[in-house]
C-alpha cells in the first residue's frame, strides 16, 4: 500500500529533524575517536553499501536505506547525511540544481528484471503477466524502480500495458517493499532490479526481459552540502568509482557506470 502524501512528507520531516539532533550525522559517537559518516541510500545498495562500509577506515559509516525518492526529500525538508546515493541520476541533479549537494557523479549500473518465487513460479516470461489472474507488485511512479517499471511497460503495446497495470496490486515505496511481497507470497511476480533477487540469497528468480525493453538503469551520490565530514564523504564517493566500494558493488551484481 502507498504512503499518502501527508504521511510521506511526515516521515521525511521527523527524519530530517532526527538528522539534526546531537548525536546525529558527522560527529564521534562510537566513542573509538573517528568521526561518523552518514550515507542515505537507495535501498538496493543495501548489500554493497553494508560491505564497503565495514571496511572504509576514514570514518565509522552509519548507513540510513530508504527509497531514493524520501531520501531526497528529507535532504530538502533539512536533513544532513554526508553522503546521497540514489537509484537513479535525476534526483542528485535536481539536488544539485537546487544547491543542496555537490555535483554528481554515476557511479554504478543496473538491470531491471522479472522477479518471480524460486518455485512454483506462475509467471515465465513478461507476456504472461496481462494473464487473467496474475498478482504483480511494483515501484511506485515516484521512486527509481517505479519509473523504470514504466519505461518497459510504455515500450509495450497499449492493450498489453492496460492488462498488465489492471493486475498491479501493489505499488511499493522501495524494492524492499516489493521483494517483501513477492518472499511472502502475495503476489506472483515484481519487476526489480537483478542484484535485489541476488540479495535474496536462492528464494527469487531472476528473469531477463527483452532487450529492446531494457531500461538504462544508473545510480547517482553526491556529497551534501554542508557536511561536516566532507574529507572522509569525499573518500567514500572515490572508492565507489574506483577502490573497496567499487569491489563491493561488483561482488553484489552492479555494473560499471553507464557511458
Amino acid at each position: 500500500m502507498d504512503l499518502s502524501r501527508t504521511s510521506r512528507a511526515c516521515i521525511a520531516l521527523g527524519l530530517a529533524l532526527a538528522f539534526a539532533l546531537p548525536g546525529c550525522g558527522s560527529s564521534d559517537s562510537s566513542g573509538d575517536g573517528q568521526d561518523d559518516l552518514l550515507v542515505s541510500a537507495a535501498t538496493s545498495l543495501k548489500s554493497a553499501f553494508t560491505g564497503y562500509g565495514e571496511t572504509f577506515e576514514q570514518a565509522n559509516v552509519q548507513l540510513s536505506f530508504a527509497g531514493s525518492d524520501e531520501l531526497a526529500a528529507q535532504i530538502r525538508a533539512g536533513g544532513k547525511p554526508d553522503v546521497f546515493a540514489a537509484a537513479n541520476t535525476k534526483l542528485p541533479e535536481e539536488l544539485f540544481a537546487e544547491k543542496l549537494v555537490e555535483k554528481p557523479q554515476v557511479f554504478a549500473g543496473n538491470k531491471l528484471v522479472l522477479a518471480v518465487p524460486a518455485k512454483g513460479a506462475k509467471v515465465g516470461l513478461i507476456d504472461d503477466l496481462a494473464k487473467a489472474g496474475v498478482t504483480i507488485a511494483v515501484g511506485a511512479p515516484s521512486v527509481p524502480v517505479g519509473s523504470y517499471t514504466r519505461k518497459v511497460l510504455d515500450r509495450l503495446d497499449a492493450a498489453q500495458r492496460k492488462r498488465i497495470l489492471a493486475n498491479v496490486r501493489s505499488n511499493e515505496p522501495d524494492v524492499g517493499g516489493i521483494t517483501a511481497k513477492l518472499t511472502q507470497g502475495a503476489v506472483a511476480a515484481g519487476l526489480l532490479y537483478v542484484t535485489d533477487v541476488t540479495a535474496t540469497n536462492g528464494r527469487l528468480k531472476a528473469i531477463e526481459l527483452p532487450a529492446k525493453l531494457q531500461p538504462d538503469v544508473a545510480y547517482g551520490v553526491a556529497i551534501v552540502k554542508g557536511s561536516k565530514n566532507s574529507k572522509a564523504a569525499r573518500a567514500f564517493v572515490d572508492g565507489l568509482l574506483q577502490g573497496a566500494g567499487a569491489d563491493a558493488l561488483r561482488s553484489a551484481g552492479f555494473e560499471p557506470p553507464p557511458a
